[in-house]
């Protein structure tokens, strides 16, 4: 299969991977057979990116990091208790999900387990959704990708845990914002940027009141935003006196929120997104917390189309974890524009004049 741009896509191309709704069901599955009048909904949808049939790439599977099941278990427990807090967020002074922390406890577990069971870890996220999933699918990676950074720090089961329940909840505040400023197209006054800041402490006051939620994971819906200069918010706290699972879900939401598409912006590559991560090191994030972070990133994910510094097109076929930003690359054109009489492959870190210029 191939990981393409909508505006790559043809006729008659079939999904070689399903599009989720909002809650996790397909909306449309693999196999499926895309018509002009399906394309352009799927564009009119915000879906940017999709994986497609390749005779060529057949063999091109990428493995996402937790099983589909998971994911979907995952994202119908985050829409169902967002769903629940926005309707009636308080019932004479109590939450209304009383069984949250036990909730997203089993859900973070399914996770951690599938996390656990690969041998080699490198991210690469490939569920394809509808924009209006965002919030959903957001928090599940937000989960998978500190879960793999608590792992790679060597924390341990408990530890890893309330990382992974504070990574899943880091954003429930944002169920007390009014859904018309969450809407907003246009720049937020400083009045709406002041009620949107106040979801840091409302997502704490929320999952605090829960007396099976540590509260250090309430500090990850706390200290996200907090930057390692002292220039976040609400605390404006620096350095080491933001908690380490904060500042790694902090490390995760901004990876995750880049390469994703927005409506008022194209999603970054994950290159590009490791590049904001680096430029920010010490200064917004610890600089340490995102070197590790990135060894575990797959910069350039399998079935990615790219174009070759030498005219060549190609599709990554494999990566390989000491040369993360050289991958091994299937040519399917050659640079005078032609089709590979028969593709075949370029390792790339055996070849150090070539390199990959751009995602396609």
């Amino acid at each position: 299969m191939r990981r393409v741009h909508i505006s790559a896509v043809s006729p008659g191309d079939k999904l070689a991977r399903p599009i989720l709704r909002e809650n996790g069901n397909v909306l449309l599955g693999s196999g499926v057979e895309l018509s002009s009048r399906f394309i352009q909904r799927l564009e009119t949808m915000g879906i940017d990116i999709v994986y497609i049939e390749d005779k060529h790439t057949e063999d091109i599977i990428p493995e996402e990091v937790i099983r589909d099941e998971t994911r979907k278990n995952a994202v119908d427990s985050i829409y169902k208790t967002v769903n629940t807090l926005m309707e009636q967020p308080t019932t004479r002074g109590r939450a209304v999900a009383p069984e949250m922390g036990r909730t997203f406890r089993n859900v973070f577990g399914q996770i951690i387990q599938d996390l656990l069971s690969r041998k080699d870890v490198m991210i690469n996220l490939t569920s394809i959704h509808v924009t209006d999933a965002y919030l959903f699918n957001h928090s599940v990676n937000v989960a998978i990708l500190a879960g793999i950074m608590g792992i790679a720090k060597g924390y341990n089961r408990n530890q890893i845990e309330e990382l992974g329940i504070g990574a899943l909840l880091f954003d429930i505040g944002m169920t007390k914002v009014p859904q018309e400023l969450l809407s907003k197209n246009t720049p937020l006054t400083l009045e709406e940027r002041a009620v949107v800041e106040r979801h840091t402490v409302d997502g704490f006051d929320m999952l605090r009141t829960h007396h099976d939620i540590s509260l250090l994971s309430a500090h990850c819906a706390l200290q996200h935003h907090e930057r390692y200069d002292g220039t976040g918010y609400p605390r404006g706290l620096k350095g080491e006196e933001i908690h380490e699972y904060a500042q790694i879900v902090a490390i995760a939401d901004v990876y995750d929120a880049l390469t994703s598409p927005r409506t008022y912006r194209n999603r970054y590559t994950p290159s590009e997104a490791i590049e904001y991560l680096f430029a920010a090191g010490n200064s917004y994030f610890n600089l340490e917390l995102i070197r590790l972070f990135c060894r575990h990133i797959s910069i350039y994910p399998v079935a990615t189309t790219v174009l070759l510094n030498t005219g060549q097109v190609g599709v990554v076929s494999a990566n390989n974890p000491l040369a993360v930003h050289r991958p091994t690359v299937r040519i399917l054109r050659e640079a005078d524009g032609t089709p590979a009489a028969s593709p075949y492959e370029i390792d790339l870190k055996d070849d150090l004049q070539m390199m990959i210029v751009k995602e396609l």
